[in-house]
C-alpha cells in the first residue's frame, strides 16, 4: 500500500480547506435551485369520453394504447358526453383531467379553469328519420317523437339549441332524452319517429343506421343560416353515394352542419402531458379522412377554449427538441433539471476558476509573509551606530529561522521556502561582515 509523504498529505489538507467551502456554496445554490425544479409528470391521469359505441370512447382508447407505451396510466372514462366531460374537468374531486368535448359548449363551464389543446375533427350533425316521413326542414319535426340525446351530452344540447330556433320545444313535441344507442335501437323498431347523433361518420352505430331500408338520413336545410348563428358550426355537402356507392347511400346530395371535436384538459395539465396528447393526437388524426383534408387536424382553431400556451408553442415549432430524439422520461427529466445549470454556470465554474489562484495565494502568504521582518532588519543595519543592534538582529534571524523550519508547504512551493531560508542566511552573514568591521575599527 502507497503512503503518502507529509507534505502530499499537507497538500491534500489544504486543498480540503480550500475547496470544500466552494463545494458546500455550490451544494446550497443546487439546493436552492431544485426548489424551482417542476414537478415530474403524473404517471396515471384520466380521460372523458362519452359511450363505448362512440366515436370519442374509441379514440380515447388509442389515447390511452399511445400512452401506455411511455408507462403512463390514461384512463378512458364512459359518459354521456361533452356537457358531463365539462362538468368532470371542473370537478375538484373524482374528475378528469382532459376530455373530449363538442364544439359551442363554452357557455356550460368556467372557462378560466379549461384550456384547449386544439381541435380533432369535424363531427356531423346527422338527423335519421322513419323513411317515408315528409320532413324538409326542423320546423317539420313538431309533434313527432324526438330523440334529442342523452343527458350530459352535446347532441342534446345542439338539438335543442337549433329545434328551438324553429320553435319545437318539449311543450309541442315529445323531446326523448336517449343514449346513442337506445336511440338506435327505438329507430329501428319503429318505436321513435327521428334522432340526433353528433359524432364521427366512423362510428358503428351511424353506418347501422345507413345500412338499414326503413331509415333515412335528413339534410338540413338553411344550413348557412343556423352556421351564421352559431359560429362553431360548419356547412358540408355530403355528396350522393359517397357512404355507400354500390347501394347509391344517401340516395341524393345533402346539407350537413358540424362542430369540431376538441381536446379540452384543466389549466394545471403538465407541460410535458400537452405534448404528449399533441403528439398523439398527430398520429391518429392528422391522416384526416371523411370531412377532414390530411394534415388539417390537430389545430389551433375553431377552439371554445383558450388555447394551452404549450399547445401553441407545439403547434407553431413542434415537440420540444428533448422530446424529439430521446424516450420521454428522459426528455422529460432533463428538461426539468436544466434550471439546476444556475448553480453551476453560476457559482461552479467561477469559484473552481478562482480557487487555484486561491490556493498559490495561500500558499506563498505563509513563506512571504516572514519577508517583512527580513526587511525591518535589513534597513536597521543601515544605521550609523550597530554595536549594540547587531546581536539582537542576529537573535531575530535566528528566531526567524526556527519558525521559517516549521513552516511546511506543498512540493510545489519548496522553491519559495527555500529561497526564503537562503535570505536569511545571506542577511545573517551580512551581519556576521559588519560585526568583523566594527572590531577591526576599535
Amino acid at each position: 500500500m502507497i503512503k503518502l509523504s507529509r507534505k502530499e498529505k499537507l497538500d491534500t489538507k489544504e486543498k480540503l480547506k480550500i475547496f470544500t467551502p466552494a463545494m458546500i456554496v455550490v451544494l446550497i445554490g443546487f439546493v436552492v435551485a431544485y426548489q424551482f425544479v417542476a414537478p415530474a409528470p403524473p404517471r396515471k391521469i384520466s380521460i372523458g369520453t362519452g359511450s363505448p359505441s362512440g366515436a370519442y370512447f374509441a379514440f380515447g382508447k388509442k389515447y390511452s394504447e399511445l400512452f401506455a407505451k411511455e408507462n403512463i396510466s390514461l384512463e378512458v372514462k364512459i359518459t354521456a358526453g361533452s356537457a358531463e366531460n365539462l362538468k368532470l374537468l371542473e370537478s375538484d374531486s373524482d374528475g378528469v383531467d382532459i376530455a373530449f368535448v363538442q364544439g359551442g359548449m363554452s357557455t356550460l363551464a368556467d372557462t378560466e379553469k379549461l384550456v384547449s389543446l386544439g381541435s380533432l375533427y369535424f363531427e356531423p350533425l346527422w338527423i335519421f328519420h322513419q323513411k317515408g316521413l315528409p320532413l324538409n326542414r326542423l320546423s317539420d319535426l313538431k309533434g313527432l317523437r324526438v330523440s334529442v340525446g342523452e343527458e350530459g351530452s352535446g347532441t342534446k344540447v345542439l338539438a335543442l339549441r337549433l329545434l328551438g330556433l324553429n320553435g319545437i320545444t318539449a311543450k309541442n313535441t315529445q323531446l326523448l332524452s336517449y343514449s346513442s344507442e337506445l336511440a338506435v335501437k327505438k329507430l329501428l323498431n319503429g318505436e321513435i319517429d327521428i334522432a340526433f347523433f353528433v359524432t364521427t361518420h366512423r362510428s358503428s352505430y351511424i353506418l347501422s343506421l345507413f345500412k338499414s331500408k326503413s331509415i333515412e338520413l335528413m339534410g338540413l336545410e338553411r344550413a348557412e343560416a343556423y352556421a351564421l348563428r352559431y359560429h362553431y358550426l360548419h356547412v358540408f355537402k355530403l355528396p350522393e353515394g359517397v357512404i355507400d356507392f354500390q347501394n347509391n347511400i344517401p340516395s341524393h346530395d345533402l346539407t350537413l352542419v358540424a362542430p369540431t371535436a376538441q381536446l379540452v384538459a384543466r389549466s394545471d395539465l403538465h407541460p410535458a402531458l400537452v405534448d404528449l396528447f399533441l403528439e398523439a393526437a398527430e398520429k391518429i388524426h392528422k391522416s384526416g379522412g371523411g370531412f377532414e383534408s390530411q394534415g388539417e387536424f390537430p389545430a389551433p382553431k375553431y377552439l371554445d377554449y383558450e388555447l394551452n400556451e404549450d399547445a401553441r408553442r407545439f403547434y407553431r415549432s413542434g415537440p420540444p427538441f428533448l422530446q424529439r430524439y430521446l424516450p420521454f422520461w428522459v426528455a422529460t427529466f432533463l428538461s426539468r433539471m436544466k434550471i439546476m445549470l444556475l448553480p453551476l454556470v453560476a457559482l461552479l465554474y467561477p469559484l473552481f476558476k478562482l480557487m487555484p489562484p486561491v490556493y498559490r495565494w495561500r500558499m506563498r502568504s505563509k513563506i512571504y509573509r516572514w519577508y517583512s521582518e527580513l526587511e525591518t532588519v535589513d534597513l536597521g543595519m543601515n544605521k550609523e551606530d550597530l554595536t549594540d543592534s547587531l546581536d539582537e538582529y542576529l537573535l531575530t534571524l535566528d528566531n526567524l529561522e526556527e519558525k521559517v523550519s516549521n513552516i511546511s508547504v506543498p512540493l510545489a512551493f519548496s522553491r519559495e521556502l527555500y529561497s526564503l531560508r537562503v535570505h536569511i542566511d545571506m542577511l545573517r552573514n551580512k551581519i556576521y561582515k559588519l560585526r568583523e568591521r566594527k572590531k577591526q575599527i576599535k
